[in-house]
């Protein structure tokens, strides 16, 4: 009789380590492979390169961006759940918050504008007392 190994299972096969490391990568998003890739540069740099190399290559870098997640999660606030009193609140909510980032938004621009004239009025008044100061 000849006895059995019952320790961790064999892997796949026709799985390579390259393709069961890039799987198990991928099924922890972005974030895994940006940090790869760091570690890559600190240990010996051109594993870091070679990495960034592969993510350019085959699209991991830009295949996810913030905006189909945005896309997704307002399609999930949109989305009715029921209970039509809480749809209610929740469409008051976001109206409300939204009316506030364009209200913040504006207070930014107003406060950038005030900032720039300032600096513009300084600007014409050094100019002005260099004028005189040249007569």
């Amino acid at each position: 009789m000849t006895s059995m190994s019952t320790s961790a299972p064999a892997p796949r096969s026709s799985e390579g380590w390259f393709t069961r490391t890039e799987r198990w990568l991928d099924d922890r998003g972005k974030g895994a492979w940006i940090a790869a890739m760091v570690l890559g540069f600190i240990l010996f740099w051109p594993v870091g390169l070679a990495l960034l190399a592969y993510m350019i290559w085959s699209k991991r870098m830009f295949s996810k961006s913030c905006t189909t997640r945005r896309m997704g999660r307002t399609m999930t606030t949109m989305r009715s759940t029921g209970n039509s009193a809480f749809d209610a609140y929740k469409a008051d909510t976001l109206r409300r918050l939204e009316e506030e980032q364009h209200n913040f938004e504006a207070f930014l621009e107003r406060l950038r504008e005030a900032k720039d004239k300032s600096e513009f009025d300084q600007f014409m008044e050094e100019r002005a007392t260099a004028a005189k100061s040249e007569e």
